[in-house]
């Protein structure tokens, strides 16, 4: 069509697995094992140049990779003639005294899948008419900075849908939330802010919300764009193991990370225990392919594990026991390198982390300087002199695969639905692949911009990536999840002073709000699990009331005590958040055990105001947080509840014990921020 239209045979079909069965909407194709040649165009140069260190490291992993295969190879011809030993003797006993044929032409190789060639896009010559059709895309929190690329990209041009012109608006969710508002048809958005087309960053979470009961996808889902989910670590600690020069199993992953003594062994004790950062598998993809790992390595198979192995206690069992060496649960790869950020400014990036599972576009961003609190805000800093490594596992890893699809609705007219396919069709055009390489990400060919690869130290060989396993595999997983899962050893410590009986609606005060809050949130935490409650403000005599209400036990048998108490909490008093913060840090460190996430989940209003008797000071405070980190680290997740808070305080506090500090200034959302927060248990 000449002047730009397009309907809905113009969207890319099916790219691997396809059916004509509406329910399945993805084929997450990008992600092959098979080598593509590169479209990148890099200058020539007269003179050899010297290989630098990166280029000797992926030699190295070249060269481990190409011995993994041979072996492999080899293996499977052992088995396959043992398999087949008694027949392969009987043909060879036949032949043994047979005139044997004249060797024939040696075969030929096997050919090399022709690289995708992208088609250039067609824009309209000029623009349809005004009002605008709009084009909503929802990503995940990792993709959405190539999303609002690719929307870019595709605005900058005019385009005529049905006679209109087009605007593309992007959305961004965190995966698993996503997939549920997906598959509920987004019940709290009205009809003009509901999504017609939704780009999670792996086709996992349409297994997810297809699971949840979601009929609102069209079949026609395909990848746009692939990113390798790798361990990323410091450098140092890297060279330190070997790592950077010969990539472990997942098997050695885990048995190193769950190693107390592994650092002080190699000759760095100062580094502390292995300290390995997921997210969660039940929000990002980096999380549930960590678990994808981890059951594959138990079931003995990294690309064949079935739902009865996922099933099965045995497997679970030594899941979980990978899964100890989890220093905590966070819900986006942005929250871990923020963090390690700032260690690194404060001392060293290994006093957070030893090791974190992300996808290669967050080592790209961290190794240029931009880092993000909340997954949403960027800065961008000097890089860091820490630099992290990316290490691809010898046994394979898996890909996050983009796929982007139509959604349907009553809320989206044929119209909208037309220019959607536009859009669709666009992301596997030569400028939106443009778009997708300059937002960090492989292209359909598994190509990456060469800018992106040196600073990311990415690593361009295609061998190792590993299929997502299949769906009822993948909610198998997240079922299990609250089973294998590492357990929490968890005090929730609530502000209860005067300025908490502070109406913020005509039904609820603030502490009302955080009683329900907390109630909320407890639903998260399942047997096993260690859960108390303690609430503090200052009394006349100086003393911290009303403290521990409900002791740190397991919340199987604890939940009516714990409800009880938190249903009997009162304000009172005024606010000694220091003392508040040291005595019960200190509680808990003296319950510390290296087999439970141990935390304070602290939600204060105010600032520290304790007149009635000498207190802490915030320094001392914050000095004390940092001297038991390194031995009982107990992490204290800070929440701001109200506008007077004292933010910058909680967010020290956090950042003091490598936790994260969260944000409900607008008391209306601490239901929402509090069960954010909880995702990292």
């Amino acid at each position: 069509m000449r002047d730009g239209t397009r309907g809905d045979e113009d969207v890319p079909g099916p790219r691997r697995g396809q059916t004509s069965d509406p329910k399945t909407t993805h084929t997450p194709s990008a992600v092959s094992p098979t080598p593509s040649p590169t479209f990148s165009t890099r200058a020539a140069s007269s003179q050899p140049a010297k290989p630098s260190a990166i280029d000797e490291r992926r030699e190295r992993r070249r060269k481990r990779r190409r011995q993994a295969i041979i072996a492999t190879t080899i293996v499977g011809i052992v088995a396959l003639l043992g398999s087949i030993g008694t027949v392969s003797y009987a043909i060879v006993s036949n032949l043994a005294g047979a005139e044997q044929p004249a060797a024939g032409p040696a075969p030929e190789a096997p050919a090399v899948a022709e690289p995708i060639i992208f088609p250039e896009d067609e824009p309209a010559a000029t623009a349809g008419a005004e009002p605008c059709a709009t084009v909503s895309v929802l990503s995940s929190f990792e993709n959405a900075e190539m999303v609002e690329g690719l929307a870019a990209a595709y605005n900058s041009q005019p385009r005529n849908v049905a006679g209109s012109c087009v605007t593309v608006t992007t959305s961004r969710e965190k995966s698993g939330v996503a997939a549920a508002v997906v598959a509920t048809g987004f019940p709290n958005l009205a009809d003009d802010h509901k999504p017609t087309v939704w780009l999670p960053d792996s086709s996992t979470w349409v297994d997810v919300a297809q699971a949840d009961g979601a009929t609102n996808l069209r079949a026609e889902g395909t990848s746009v764009a692939v990113s390798d989910i790798v361990l990323a670590m410091p450098e140092n600690l890297a060279s330190a193991i070997g790592w950077d020069a010969e990539a472990p199993t997942w098997a050695e992953i885990f048995t190193s990370a769950g190693d107390p003594d592994l650092w002080g062994g190699l000759g760095h004790p100062e580094w502390g225990a292995f300290k390995l950062g997921k997210t969660s598998p039940l929000v990002a993809t980096s999380g549930e392919a960590a678990m994808f790992a981890s059951y594959g390595t138990a079931a003995g198979s990294m690309r064949d594990f079935t739902v009865a192995q996922v099933q099965d206690p045995a497997v679970q069992a030594e899941v979980h026991e990978n899964e100890l060496a989890t220093s905590h649960y966070m819900a986006t790869p942005e929250h871990f390198l923020w963090h390690a950020r700032q260690a690194e400014a404060s001392g060293s990036t290994a006093d957070f982390l030893s090791a974190v599972i992300v996808d290669e576009k967050s080592v790209w961003d961290y190794n240029r300087g931009i880092t993000s609190r909340d997954g949403i805000t960027r800065t961008q800093a000097d890089p860091p002199s820490e630099q992290l490594v990316p290490i691809y596992p010898a046994d394979g890893y898996y890909s996050a695969d983009n796929p982007v699809m139509r959604l349907t609705g009553e809320w989206i007219d044929p119209v909208e639905s037309e220019a959607a396919a536009d859009f669709i069709r666009f992301t596997h055009t030569a400028q939106g692949q443009a778009a997708v390489r300059a937002a960090g990400y492989r292209d359909l060919n598994r190509d990456l911009d060469e800018g992106v690869q040196q600073v990311g130290q990415l690593d361009g060989d295609q061998g190792g990536t590993l299929t997502f396993p299949s769906a009822d595999v993948v909610t198998a997983v997240q079922a299990a999840f609250p089973e294998v899962r590492k357990r929490a050893n968890v005090l929730f410590l609530l502000d209860v002073s005067g300025s908490m009986d502070e109406p913020i609606s005509a039904s609820d005060t603030k502490l009302s709000q955080a009683r329900k809050a907390i109630e909320a949130a407890l639903g998260h935490f399942t047997s096993g699990d260690d859960v108390g409650l303690a609430a503090f403000a200052q009394a006349p005599d100086g003393a911290v009331v009303p403290g521990l209400v409900s002791p740190v036990a397991d919340i199987g048998s604890s939940r009516d005590g714990f409800l009880g108490a938190l249903g009997g909490l009162t304000s009172m008093g005024d606010t000694p958040l220091y003392q508040a913060v040291d005595t019960f840090a200190a509680q808990q460190a003296a319950s510390w055990s290296s087999d439970h996430i141990n935390a304070i989940v602290l939600l204060s209003d105010g600032e520290n105001d304790a007149p009635n008797a000498p207190t802490i000071g915030a320094d001392q405070m914050l000095a004390n947080l940092k001297d038991m980190h390194h031995a009982t680290p107990v992490l204290i997740f800070t929440l701001a509840y109200g506008a007077d808070a004292d933010v910058a305080t909680l967010q020290s506090i956090s950042s003091a014990t490598g936790a994260h500090y969260y944000d409900a200034t607008d008391p209306s959302k601490l239901e929402a921020v509090l069960g954010d927060l909880v995702t990292s248990f």
